[in-house]
């Protein structure tokens, strides 16, 4: 099912396309971005974040994913792409016995995580996930998936629906017109996923993928 937690946090940023896109050469930046090291999370805003750090935005998306798929204090949650675990955090302050899961491709997030929750991440990628089947009452994933070249997409979306119970959500860029799919081409330096919402849901079903998701867009 689609239900979005997300763009409200994603409109809080104000993104200059144009300026982006001439400013610095995409290409350069996109080759320091796939590191996923400092330059990614906490160097130059041209080339991604431009310093990723806490400062409590994810505890109302935390709260209203706790509301609705009516977490238990000791359930088990998953964040596939976890980063520096914030909203881990964030779930693990709101249901102190809850047992929360990362993992994420990038050793440098990890070492730079939230330490109230760094022994709970672990490297690795998604397409294989270290997890025993149906075990997480909870599995999310936020703007990681697209990210993913097509083959390890497929091995992702179905390692996902393995290792977690009835409850699982994604977040995913998209575009619905050609003035997005521009502008996620202009903004972007990791993307390898460019789709419709309609071909999203296509590989949700062709991977065996059950669970709920959203999708931002660049307007």
């Amino acid at each position: 099912m689609e239900i979005d937690f997300i763009t409200d946090h994603h409109k809080k940023t104000k993104r200059n396309y144009l300026e982006r896109v001439n400013k610095i050469n995409k290409a350069e930046a996109a080759v320091k971005a796939k590191k996923w090291g400092y330059d990614y999370w906490d160097g130059s805003r041209d080339i991604n974040y431009g310093g990723y750090y806490y400062d409590g935005r994810w505890k109302p998306i935390a709260e209203k994913m706790i509301k609705h798929y009516k977490l238990k204090r000791n359930s088990k949650i998953l964040d596939v792409g976890c980063g520096k675990g914030f909203l881990l955090h964030e779930f693990k302050k709101l249901l102190p016995q809850c047992e929360v899961k990362g993992l994420d491709v990038s050793s440098y997030a990890i070492k730079n995580s939230k330490e109230e929750v760094k022994k709970n991440l672990v490297l690795g990628h998604a397409k294989k996930l270290p997890f025993k089947d149906n075990y997480f009452d909870l599995i999310i994933s936020l703007n990681t998936l697209h990210n993913l070249y097509c083959y390890d997409l497929k091995k992702a979306l179905s390692e996902i629906q393995r290792v977690g119970k009835k409850n699982k959500y994604i977040c995913v860029e998209s575009y619905r017109n050609e003035n997005e799919r521009i502008n996620l081409l202009y903004w972007q330096v990791t993307c390898e996923c460019f789709f419709t919402p309609k071909e999203w849901k296509w590989w949700f079903k062709s991977s065996g993928y059950k669970g709920d998701y959203s999708f931002i867009y660049f307007e």
